[in-house]
C-alpha cells in the first residue's frame, strides 16, 4: 500500500513540475509574443507615417503647381486686359460719356 501511495506522490509531483514547467514556458511565450507585437507595432506605425508624409509632400506639390498655374494664368489675363484697356480706353470714355449725355 505504501508503495501505491508513493507512486501516487512521485506522479502528482511530476504532474506538478510539469505544470510549473508549462506555465514558465507559458509566460515566456507570452512576453515573446507581447515583444514581438509591440515591435510589429513600431514598424507599423513608422511606416504609416513615412507614407502619411510621402502623400502629404505630394499633395503640397501638386498643390503648389496648381496656385503657380493659377498665378500666371491670372497674371496673362490682367496683363491682356491692360493691354485692352491702353489700347481702347479713349473709346471706352468716350462711349460712356455718349450714354451719359443721350438722356
Amino acid at each position: 500500500m505504501d508503495s501505491v501511495i508513493n507512486k501516487l506522490t512521485e506522479i502528482e509531483e511530476a504532474a506538478s513540475a510539469i505544470v510549473s514547467h508549462a506555465e514558465e514556458q507559458k509566460a515566456a511565450l507570452d512576453k515573446e509574443y507581447e515583444e514581438k507585437r509591440k515591435a510589429f507595432d513600431e514598424e507599423l506605425e513608422e511606416k504609416t507615417q513615412r507614407k502619411l508624409q510621402a502623400i502629404r509632400d505630394e499633395l503640397e506639390g501638386e498643390k503648389k503647381r496648381l496656385l503657380h498655374g493659377q498665378s500666371a494664368g491670372s497674371q496673362n489675363s490682367i496683363q491682356l486686359l491692360r493691354q485692352e484697356y491702353e489700347a481702347n480706353h479713349t473709346r471706352y470714355a468716350s462711349e460712356i460719356l455718349e450714354r451719359i449725355t443721350e438722356v
